[in-house]
This record gives C-alpha cells, sequence and structure tokens, in this order.
C-alpha cells in the first residue's frame, strides 16, 4: 500500500470518526457554524488538490511505461494505456468537485460577510436609538432658541461697540459751514488782489470829439480789456 493510499485512507477514516463526533455535536448546536463550514470546505479543497498531483503523476508514470514497452510487449503497454484514461477520468471528476466546492465555499463566504454587515448595521441603528431615546426634543427646541437669543445679543454688543462714541452732530449743519467758510475764502482771495474795479460815483464827462474822444475810446478798450482778463485770472 502507498503513502499515498495510506493517507487518503487514514484521512477518510479519521473524519468519518471525527465526523461522528462533530456530527453529534452540531446537533446539539443546531448545526455548524458558517466559519466551521467554510473551513471544512477548504480542508476539502486541500485535499482535492493532493490528490489531482498524485494522479498527474500516475498518469506519468503510466505513460513511461507504455512508451517503455511500446510495440515489443503490446499486451503491458495497452494496459498501462488503460490505467491512463481511467487516471483521466478520475482527474476530471475531481475538477469538476473543485469547482462545485469552490462555488459553495464563495456563497457560504458572501452569506456570512453579509450576515456580519447586517448585524453589524443592526448594532448601529440599536446604538442610535439609544442616543436619540437620550434626547428630549423639547430641550433641543429650548437650546436652539437660546442659541439664537445668544446670537442676537452678540449682534447687539457689536453694533454697540462699532457705534461712533461721543456727541453726534448733523451732516447737513456741517456741510452748510463748509460751504460757509468756503465762500469767506473766496472772498478773502478777492480782497488780496484788489477786488473788482470800482465804479465812479461822479458824472463822467460828455464824450469828446474827434482825436480826443477816439483816445479816450482806445484808453477805455485798454481798461475794459485789462479787466477781463484779471476776471478771467480770478475765475480760474
Amino acid at each position: 500500500m502507498s503513502k499515498i493510499t495510506k493517507f487518503f485512507k487514514g484521512s477518510s477514516s479519521s473524519g468519518s470518526s471525527s465526523g461522528s463526533k462533530s456530527k453529534h455535536h452540531h446537533r446539539s448546536k443546531g448545526g455548524p457554524s458558517p466559519q466551521e463550514a467554510i473551513h471544512k470546505l477548504r480542508e476539502t479543497e486541500d485535499m482535492l488538490s493532493k490528490k489531482q498531483d498524485y494522479l498527474e503523476k500516475r498518469i506519468e508514470q503510466e505513460i513511461m511505461i507504455a512508451k517503455k514497452h511500446g510495440t515489443r510487449n503490446k499486451r503491458a503497454a495497452l494496459q498501462a494505456l488503460k490505467r491512463k484514461k481511467r487516471l483521466e477520468q478520475q482527474l476530471t471528476q475531481i475538477d469538476g468537485t473543485l469547482s462545485t466546492i469552490e462555488f459553495q465555499r464563495e456563497a457560504l463566504e458572501n452569506s456570512h460577510t453579509n450576515t456580519e454587515v447586517v448585524r453589524n448595521m443592526g448594532y448601529a441603528a440599536q446604538a442610535m436609538k439609544k442616543v436619540h431615546d437620550s434626547m428630549d426634543l423639547n430641550k433641543i427646541d429650548d437650546l436652539m432658541e437660546d442659541i439664537n437669543e445668544q446670537q442676537d445679543v452678540a449682534r447687539e454688543i457689536n453694533e454697540a461697540i462699532s457705534r461712533p462714541y461721543g456727541e453726534t452732530y448733523d451732516e447737513d449743519e456741517l456741510l452748510a459751514e463748509l460751504e460757509e467758510l468756503e465762500q469767506e475764502d473766496m472772498e478773502d482771495n478777492l480782497r488780496s488782489m484788489g477786488g473788482l474795479p470800482s465804479v465812479p460815483s461822479a458824472r463822467l464827462p460828455s464824450a469828446p470829439s474827434g482825436r480826443v474822444a477816439h483816445r479816450a475810446t482806445a484808453r477805455r478798450r485798454g481798461e475794459d480789456e485789462e479787466d477781463m482778463r484779471m476776471l478771467a485770472s480770478w475765475g480760474s
């Protein structure tokens, strides 16, 4: 008996004995837990993977035997090829079994994950409910009113602090006073520059005739132009 055969027989016998014990134990608990089932499936996958390796090595050996005998010993060569075919069938069956076990394990893992997620969400919902149960909506409303009231008080304090300190003056009165000061300053400037030419109070002599009248007219025109230049300089 080969070591591989002893291994599989030992694992099957030990598995049956331990399975009977665990079966009785699980019955008392109402069935295996998801973690235990996943662990068992992983053990089965590992066992079948090892058996695959064993069958592949056996197939290689049978191929070598068939090549060794060849046509010189057809009977031995054909027997080796038949054994190879049977081993290949077993290998194909194990591949299908592994695919089924892998699918079942993944489904169980997903189910276990979803169960844990739902359980944790339930814990969170209970914790949230506990927090909300400790809150009084009336107290929250009172708290919000106090907060709004304190904000109003803070706003009034800021306005009082930023308000100018001391006496307040009418802005229109100040503007009127400013205009008076500007007017006085303008009059002072006019007086410092000689003021406007005074108008003679005495009656002017009648306009002379001839050359004298022409000279008087020219002199008067020159004086008028001088006055206009002076006025223009005051306006600028």
